[in-house]
């Protein structure tokens, strides 16, 4: 009788730290533990982009609530390791993915069947949910799909800085892209390199993975608003500042808004 997808270790992929080793209630501690940076910097980046929301769209939200959603279930999955676990990480990751791209997604981009964003975000959603379904047939391949999606958002990336003249805004898509570099190195080594990394007692890169993913998606994002703010609000006068130190490139970036329309000043 095949084990419930609620019971422990009941997940496909079993990564490289040493389970049940600082705590019989979790399965991987330092995994575990490295996902509460998603719950610092969801509810930061929602409080820092307010007024960016405001003047934009308050489904810019909605991206960074769904991105604290996914460490929670990150943390389910690496305290159980279960099949469960498994499944609402991923798919909790796949719909970060889905609104980002409907809220975010330069305009300019689109398809030239696709009239407008409400209609691009309804192909979106609608391919989001079918990829929902095809996620319970081969889970183990649904990690590899996820991070393969990054290349698309690296070829706009490109598309764009080919169009920007902003020598800051080229350093954060450059720090964005080398920070996905070290993170997804991470992630490999701890899939395919685990023998290597337990011989000499190192098995806490997936938990570095989190860390610097986590960062990564902040740097990204940010860019991507600012792209999304130059296309679709111009007179607002987008700026990138970073957190905790406005005046410094260093930090957590966000976007700012100089000047905010008529209409959207009482909020």
């Amino acid at each position: 009788m095949p084990p419930s997808i609620f019971a422990r270790e009941s997940s496909e992929i079993d990564w490289c730290e040493d389970n049940y080793l600082y705590s019989e209630y979790v399965a991987e501690y330092y995994n575990t533990v490295s996902n509460v940076i998603f719950l610092v910097v969801g509810p930061l980046m929602m409080y820092l982009l307010h007024p960016y929301a405001c003047t934009r769209s308050l489904a810019v939200h909605l991206v960074w609530l769904m991105f604290t959603v996914v460490g929670f279930f990150s943390i389910y999955y690496h305290m159980t390791l279960s099949y469960l676990g498994q499944l609402m990480d991923e798919i909790s990751i796949l719909w970060v993915i889905a609104v980002g791209y409907s809220v975010w997604f330069p305009r300019p981009y689109f398809p030239n069947f696709i009239k407008n964003r409400k209609n691009f975000g309804t192909i979106i959603f609608t391919v989001a949910t079918f990829s929902t379904v095809l996620s319970f047939v081969r889970p183990a391949v649904n990690a590899y799909v996820l991070n393969c999606i990054t290349f698309h958002i690296l070829y706009i990336v490109v598309k764009e800085m080919k169009k920007c003249s902003d020598h800051s805004i080229q350093k954060l898509a450059l720090a964005s892209i080398c920070l996905w570099l070290v993170a997804i190195s991470c992630w490999l080594s701890d899939r395919f390199l685990c023998s290597f990394w337990r011989r000499i007692n190192f098995c806490y890169l997936h938990s570095i993975w989190h860390v610097f993913i986590c960062i990564t998606v902040a740097y990204s994002n940010t860019l991507f608003s600012y792209f999304d703010a130059v296309y679709e609000i111009p007179e607002s006068l987008p700026q990138v500042h970073y957190w905790p130190f406005k005046s410094h490139r260093i930090g957590l970036p966000y976007l700012a808004i100089t000047k905010c329309t008529k209409s959207r000043k009482a909020c």
